[in-house]
């Protein structure tokens, strides 16, 4: 941790404090004038005070997009604090920071790759840039049915084959926590000189801990982005984007996040970022200590109820996973015939307990600093009773996941721009899909707009679909028709 002395300040919120202290005849944006303005059954339930937060680029709060005074400041003590060269806030999530880092990687008809577990934002980066997609399958973990890491061998062999590629993406920690092998993979990528982006949306929390995996920064990544509010405490919807060394065009990346964020960010939530940054500094080795232990207890407690598991350190040296963030918790019950989805929502259903997500096999429950030793208890006790109302179930039949990708047939850029038609979901196998199917959470496209919709695909979607699961992407929410490219 570096000078904690100078990570004691608190810019933006400060300059929250003074203008607010000021008081002064308020004749800007926004319209609410403070509370005076707020919908007073709002201010009954939450207080006024927050509302005096909610402000503009005044003299005394900076500018996001030119920034000089306190978000400037604040940005560079969370570069200080996380290790990188610079920092930048997002105001759109990781999301546009994900878009960003990869127009700034590609630009239109040149080749940038990306793994087969990133976000559905990576495909709006790919839209927007007009790069061509190299994508890459990370392999999978056989047991618990989850995407394993890239290793540097698969990077190497994708360079080998690609050699104008500019950049290669990679998720990690995935969101069931288990992590690539990044310093081996930045190696690879220097090599060619190309850029190593990654995805730490789950990993901002591992910098302050010697029981978590180690940073991408630290493993020196060239661009990394991270969403503060998932796990380490600031407001929903921000995010950070870190940069180090001189492969990163840092103006241009700049230009991209001019060009993806708003014009009127929200201050109240960009000082959160300020707020959690600052508890990360001063509180940040304790509260990942507290997560891990209150994690790993539970994870043993679930081990040992005859019929459930939960997945934990066991999973490093398997399918390219070099380390798994133990603050997640990936439960199942899946030897007593329940899958995730019936166990996701039987917590929520029958014992109050909401878990983040689920697949077939897998319901998903992240702990942080914040949750406490009855919310990890009563996930236990729900499983031992769970396991007692369905013991002597069969075993459910092993699912395998998709391992091959669609053929590639246009560009995301090109799909979204062709001309397209709808036909049944019936009738589109073997069409060109004009949009993308996503799962959610968590988000990860299983077809992509130009690749062509395979029977496998076709039935994993289905499959899914009649499980109740929810998707993002399709127009027609039902899934009863879907766009294709025309002809």
């Amino acid at each position: 941790m570096k000078n904690l002395k100078n990570q004691d300040r608190t810019p933006l919120f400060d300059a929250g404090v003074e203008y607010g202290r000021k008081r002064p005849a308020f004749f800007r944006i926004p319209g609410h004038r403070y509370e005076r303005g707020i919908n007073q059954k709002w201010r009954d339930a939450v207080g006024d005070r927050i509302f005096a937060f909610d402000l503009t680029e005044t003299s005394l709060t900076d500018d996001l997009h030119n920034a000089s005074g306190p978000i400037l400041e604040a940005e560079r003590l969370a570069a200080e604090l996380w290790g990188s060269d610079c920092a930048h806030f997002l105001v759109n999530g990781s999301t546009c920071g994900n878009e960003a880092m990869i127009m700034a990687a590609a630009g239109e008809g040149e080749t940038v790759c990306i793994p087969r577990n990133a976000h559905k934002s990576a495909l709006y980066g790919l839209i927007l840039s007009g790069a061509k997609p190299i994508y890459l399958m990370p392999p999978v973990e056989e047991e618990w049915v989850l995407h394993g890491g890239i290793t540097p061998e698969m990077a190497e062999d994708m360079f080998r084959k690609n050699p104008g590629c500019k950049g290669l993406m990679i998720v990690s920690p995935s969101y069931f926590g288990l992590c690539s092998d990044i310093a081996g993979v930045a190696e690879v990528c220097h090599a060619h000189g190309a850029i190593l982006m990654v995805d730490e949306a789950h990993g901002a929390h591992c910098y302050f801990s010697d029981k978590l995996p180690k940073g991408a920064i630290e493993q020196g990544a060239d661009v990394v982005v991270q969403s503060i509010h998932k796990v380490t405490g600031s407001l929903t919807q921000r995010s950070i984007i870190h940069i180090q060394g001189k492969l990163v065009d840092r103006e241009l990346l700049e230009n991209n996040l001019a060009l993806l964020q708003s014009t009127s960010p929200s201050y109240i939530l960009m000082t959160s970022l300020d707020m959690a940054r600052h508890e990360m500094a001063m509180n940040g080795a304790a509260m990942m200590d507290r997560a891990v232990d209150l994690a790993n207890e539970a994870r043993r407690a679930i081990n040992e109820i005859p019929g459930a598991s939960c997945a934990g350190p066991e999973l490093a040296g398997r399918a390219g996973i070099v380390a798994v963030d133990p603050t997640r918790l990936t439960v199942s019950a899946d030897e007593i015939g329940v899958t995730g989805f019936e166990l996701k929502n039987m917590l929520w259903d029958d014992y109050g307990i909401d878990m983040e997500l689920a697949n077939y096999r897998n319901a998903l429950a992240i702990v942080t600093y914040a949750n406490d030793e009855e919310d990890l208890n009563r996930l236990v006790e729900a499983m031992k009773d769970i396991a007692k109302r369905f013991a002597g179930g069969k075993p459910l039949p092993h699912m395998t996941m998709l391992t091959g990708m669609p053929e590639y047939v246009n560009s995301p850029r090109e799909a979204y721009f062709a001309e397209k038609e709808t036909v049944s979901w019936a009738e589109c196998v073997g069409r060109v899909a004009a949009e993308l199917i996503a799962p959610y959470p968590p988000g990860i496209p299983v077809i992509y707009p130009g690749e062509r919709m395979s029977r496998e695909i076709w039935t994993f979607i289905d499959d899914f679909k009649k499980g109740n699961g929810h998707l993002h992407g399709p127009s027609d929410r039902s899934l009863s028709t879907f766009k294709v490219l025309k002809g």
